[in-house]
């Protein structure tokens, strides 16, 4: 295997404001100014036009050659006066924008963020699904690849869109700053490649989200302090917005207006902290046709279940006629487990455009049945329909052989409650901790691949992170008596280009639930899934390695497993953790690093 050139990851600390991390020599400083990026300025895009930007690239391709273009925008992080339930609030907004503005692109082009912090808090932003290739220093977890952006300063997040066409979204990577900073990133194909399905009439983007009437980082640093599960949002909201089944609402509320009998492409993501949901419109049929930017095998569906960091494309065929009745889209969670959850339901309105003689006024309006909450049978069944296009254009390049295994066991365990505090965990003397066979990850002060990178990791992480649980028992049985977990910032090192299988346990230890995973710099291969524990010798059989599905973020399912597989070929540091970040659930990742360097095998 050969060895890689340090030109394989391209602008490390591009922007990066060395003053928020420690031990950082006046070569480095020298370094990061040599790096600096010019950037355009560009006017923000507003969302509410994003219909006719869509629309306008597709039916003016030149508009973007096949080779890629640059894209350049400026998001401004500033606070923002925002009312929804009658409660008006200054959020952190990009651009003053709730949601934020989008990011539209075509495959191939590269696209330059300017980041510019206004506002107290200290920010990231994370491409949450883009790959990454070459440029892991603009990836955006905070303290992983890069530090936060300070107050009074900017960062330039520079990368390209390789082999990737669908929905993604952007969101803060710090805190619970992404409760209210995320939008969408639109990913158009390449010039004159179409759809693998027929050219929707619209293309629609729908934004799952959480809101707050208290500040979001006051509810965050409340169960960090107190060791217990912070409290539930107020509501869930669609683009924004909680819809009229929540209290003072009903102007607060999405609509989507329809042509009968046109297709129109629904680009549907989950950007709430901490729920996954479920989501239907009323007497329509859906079709999946891609996930995480990733085409699948088109399938039929009533209802579907999206978890935090997911995207999902949905084909909807408008009723040939007009229907006499309007529907309402309903999303409402799927929960498993001891925690605490928002049970209530967010919904928007199909619409559609009347004759010239027909009125909207005392149309029926009918509602959508949703799976019950903790229907674990229709989330396990609508995972396994998920299926690769797998052919000619669009392979599923699926590892037949493995050079690493590994087996985590995710789930919540205890850490002590500091001495002469009460704390809120299973017991007043315990505090909730999230853990990867059993370490929950501390947050290191230094970035990660800043460490790396000065050959500096000493006192920032180690790479001794256990590759199987050092403890066995019956993870989805009885619970063990002992309950505590260890804390480090431990990372594993991969040889780069290293084909990795990893298996993803659920464990009863404080009570079984789904656990949804994100990885960063990839996607993967989700090659099996069951219930119960994983058997080593009878699952891997049964695994599918002809027809996958392709995804950069996986729901373990509650009381049971599932197992990924994908090639490290992404140098830097990335990082697979638990969405919603509401403790420690993080695993560092090196492809292709070691502390003394490029690793070769």
């Amino acid at each position: 295997m050969t060895q890689p050139s340090m030109s394989l990851i391209k602008g490390p600390l591009e922007g990066c404001q060395v003053r928020c991390c420690s031990n950082q020599p006046n070569s480095l400083r020298r370094f990061l100014r040599e790096m600096g990026a010019s950037l355009l300025p560009s006017t923000a895009l507003i969302f509410g036009v994003m219909f006719i930007v869509l629309n306008t690239l597709w039916l003016f391709p030149e508009l973007a050659n096949s080779a890629g273009i640059t894209r350049h925008y400026k998001f401004n992080i500033k606070l923002q006066n925002v009312t929804r339930l009658c409660h008006t609030k200054s959020i952190v907004s990009v651009n003053g924008q709730f949601p934020g503005p989008p990011i539209i692109a075509r495959e191939g082009d590269r696209v330059v963020v300017k980041v510019a912090n206004h506002v107290q808090n200290n920010v990231t932003i994370h491409w949450h699904g883009i790959r990454q290739l070459r440029s892991g220093w603009a990836d955006g977890p905070a303290y992983v690849t890069q530090c936060p952006i300070q107050t009074g300063q900017s960062y330039v997040y520079n990368f390209t869109i390789t082999g990737q066409t669908g929905t993604l979204f952007w969101h803060a990577h710090i805190s619970w700053l992404r409760s209210t900073l995320y939008g969408p990133i639109i990913i158009l194909p390449k010039k004159n490649v179409p759809y693998p399905f027929p050219k929707p009439h619209k293309e629609v983007p729908i934004i799952f989200g959480e809101w707050w009437n208290a500040d979001p980082e006051a509810v965050i640093t409340q169960a960090l302090q107190n060791g217990g599960g912070p409290n539930v949002s107020d509501a869930y909201t669609i683009n924004g917005l909680p819809g009229p089944l929540y209290n003072c609402s009903a102007q607060d509320t999405f609509k989507l207006k329809v042509k009968p009998g046109k297709t129109y492409l629904l680009r549907m993501i989950n950007a709430a902290l901490n729920d996954e949901l479920f989501f239907s419109i009323a007497n329509h049929t859906l079709t999946v046709v891609d996930v995480d930017a990733i085409y699948v095998k088109p399938f039929k569906t009533d209802t579907i279940l999206i978890t935090p960091g997911q995207t999902t494309n949905l084909l909807l065929k408008a009723i040939p006629h007009f229907p006499n009745a309007t529907f309402l889209m309903s999303a409402r969670p799927y929960a498993t487990g001891p925690g605490k959850f928002d049970n209530s339901t967010v919904a928007g309105i199909l619409q559609y455009e009347q004759p010239p003689i027909s009125s909207f006024k005392n149309l029926p309006l009918f509602k959508p049945t949703l799976p019950p909450l903790n229907d674990t049978s229709f989330a396990a069944n609508f995972t396994r329909k998920h299926r690769s296009l797998a052919n000619s254009r669009f392979p599923a390049n699926v590892p037949k052989t493995v050079d690493k295994r590994f087996f985590f066991t995710v789930g919540l365990g205890t850490n002590p409650c500091p001495q002469n505090q009460s704390c809120q965990g299973p017991r007043n003397s315990t505090m909730f901790a999230a853990s990867v066979n059993n370490v929950s990850f501390i947050l290191p002060t230094t970035a990660v691949l800043q460490a790396h990178f000065l050959q500096q990791s000493k006192g920032v992480y180690t790479t001794d992170f256990p590759t199987t649980p050092d403890f066995r028992f019956n993870y989805t049985g009885a619970p063990p008596n002992n309950t505590m977990v260890s804390n480090g910032t431990k990372v594993v090192v991969l040889p780069f280009n290293t084909i990795v299988e990893l298996v993803l346990q659920d464990t009863s230890i404080i009570g079984i639930e789904s656990h949804p995973l994100h990885l960063h710099g990839f996607n993967f291969f989700v090659v099996g899934q069951g219930f119960g524990n994983f058997d080593s010798k009878k699952d891997p059989p049964k695994f599918n390695l002809a027809d996958p599905v392709q995804r950069n973020t996986v729901g373990v399912p509650s009381g049971g497993w599932v197992a990924i597989r994908f090639l490290a070929d992404n140098p830097g540091e990335c990082m697979v953790h638990a969405l919603p970040l509401r403790s420690s659930l993080k695993l560092g990742f090196e492809d292709g690093l070691d502390s003394n360097g490029w690793q070769t095998a």
